[in-house]
């Protein structure tokens, strides 16, 4: 009886397996994006000799430092050298700074540098050798992180060649650092932007993290061809000298919520993509990203406010447009912005109204907002 129950099983489970494998992709696509990322083993711990050298000074023959381990700081520690986190050996490591400050402020050696670097290497066959994985948290920093894969930022050579060919997108995504934690930072800018995506950067997540003092651009700039990146639970204390605090440039399938933004003056959200500066076509338009349980608060009597949020900010308004490169694709094709198919939900203007968020893109969901 017991051989006859188990034959009459089998079958009933081998046509099970196949639904069970449907649900399971359903399911990992319905995740958010910081979830999609495969959880990466934890590298080891750095030896003594490697903190000796990360807690020296800084000094122009010695002025940063490679980790492809783990780090867990005191809170005393003031670290002045630049921290390098490269390719693919860099991978699954954790920066605990335990309240520590990485300090490339103004006066320093390393001023106008990124502050911590996470960056992709070009391999021996020609590929990329990409960092994923990467957790930093609890930490201080006094400066900038910033990743990048092809290039630092849109106008950067190799970024430019591969925008001329079809497929960029892909390419730069695939060169680009994936899967970057940044938690419970508290950053101190000083002119420069302290949080930098380059272009290609996928499943970065910012959360429960601070952002004070004052940037000559935004806060935090997802650059060209950027994606499926999580900005959630942090609180923007920090001023721009004429930016809006979120630039989505050519960035798509970010998730942006339950952020506070105590000063949006200059700006809130602004999704555009540029046409071409330095050359470069920009191809994935900044669609299918959620903006939603936001909070911007505006100081009594503000005048000349810029949006909190605008999709389609741009739309070719930019000189560069006029000797952009043409191509039959991206930003080659149109200088038109396409911020479409977003949705901006149940966020609330404190001291602003509803009209500062502004769509001048196209099939964008906007509902559940309120002004108070």
């Amino acid at each position: 009886m017991a051989q006859r129950m188990n034959t009459r099983k089998k079958p009933a489970l081998s046509k099970a397996l196949p639904l069970l494998s449907l649900f399971i992709v359903w399911l990992a696509a319905c995740l958010p994006a910081a979830a999609r990322v495969a959880p990466q083993p934890s590298a080891r711990g750095c030896s003594p000799k490697v903190y000796a050298a990360l807690r020296e000074p800084a000094t122009e023959e010695k002025s940063s430092i490679e980790i492809r381990c783990s780090l867990s700081l005191d809170a005393g520690d003031v670290i002045t050298k630049q921290l390098l986190i490269s390719g693919e050996k860099a991978s699954g490591i954790e920066i605990d700074c335990g309240g520590a400050v990485l300090d490339g402020s103004r006066g320093t050696l390393n001023f106008g540098k990124p502050t911590i670097r996470i960056r992709s290497t070009k391999a021996k066959d020609g590929g990329w050798s990409v960092p994923h994985g990467v957790t930093i948290r609890n930490c201080t920093v006094k400066g900038a992180i910033r990743l990048q894969g092809l290039g630092s930022n849109g106008q950067a050579e190799q970024v430019r060649l591969s925008s001329l060919k079809p497929g960029h997108t892909t390419r730069a995504q695939q060169a680009a650092p994936n899967g970057i934690t940044i938690s419970s930072v508290n950053f101190v800018a000083d002119g420069n932007i302290p949080l930098y995506a380059g272009p290609g950067v996928t499943s970065m997540a910012v959360t429960g993290s601070r952002f004070t003092g004052e940037s000559l651009g935004t806060a935090i700039y997802l650059d060209a061809e950027s994606a499926l990146n999580v900005i959630s639970g942090n609180r923007f204390e920090m001023t721009t000298k004429s930016r809006e605090l979120i630039a989505v440039d050519g960035s798509a399938e970010n998730l942006i919520s339950r952020n506070l933004f105590t000063d949006a003056v200059n700006g809130g959200i602004f999704l555009y993509r540029n046409c071409g500066e330095g050359g470069t076509i920009r191809h994935q338009p900044p669609q299918r990203n959620e903006i939603t349980g936001n909070t911007f608060s505006y100081p009594k009597g503000s005048r000349d406010v810029e949006p909190a949020i605008w999709l389609s900010s741009r739309n070719g308004a930019r000189l560069y447009c006029l000797t952009a490169p043409s191509a039959p694709f991206g930003s080659g094709l149109s200088s038109k912005d396409f911020a479409d198919n977003n949705t901006v939900t149940d966020n609330t203007l404190k001291g602003g109204a509803l009209s500062l968020i502004r769509d001048d893109g196209g099939k964008n969901t906007i509902a559940g907002n309120k002004a108070e």
